[in-house]
């Protein structure tokens, strides 16, 4: 029989390594505005994107439903988040940010590409084969990037 050693495998690595990397980043927008990753995740996607829908939110930022409800929620709650009845489907609500919500994404993006950049630094020139390699896996496993 094969043996598997865990520290090794791909995926494991993968895992451990973006575990580790959004636990750093959370010390970016936790402190000053304790958020969970999720609430990130809803803010992060409403400040690129303008507004959507939960279903698209979760779509686009990997998570399940009932995470991205409970973020939606606890965004509305601190003012955050507006929601409107989509015309296209009633069942459906369009959120958007409000003022609050972008004033915090405005500051935390700028953080955000720094803490990128740190990262990037610290790979030197593998940073753009590490890039490269990247979009491959998204490629082969049918993610796209956006």
């Amino acid at each position: 029989m094969d043996e598997l050693q865990l520290e090794a495998f791909l995926p494991y690595r993968l895992n451990r390594l973006g575990a580790a990397i959004s636990e750093a980043f959370q010390k970016v927008y936790r402190k000053r505005y304790a958020l969970s990753v999720a609430e990130w995740r809803v803010l992060a996607t409403l400040g690129q994107f303008g507004e959507a829908t939960a279903k698209a939110i979760g779509t686009h930022s990997h998570m399940h439903k009932t995470k991205v409800s409970r973020a939606v929620k606890a965004l509305e709650d601190r003012g955050w988040v507006k929601r409107r009845q989509s015309e296209d489907d009633r069942r459906e609500d369009i959120l958007s940010l409000r003022s609050e919500g972008r004033k915090a994404y405005a500051d935390i993006v700028p953080r955000a590409l720094k803490f990128e950049a740190r990262i990037i630094e610290a790979l030197g020139r593998e940073g753009e084969e590490l890039d490269r390699a990247l979009a491959r896996l998204e490629e082969h496993l049918g993610l796209k990037r956006g």
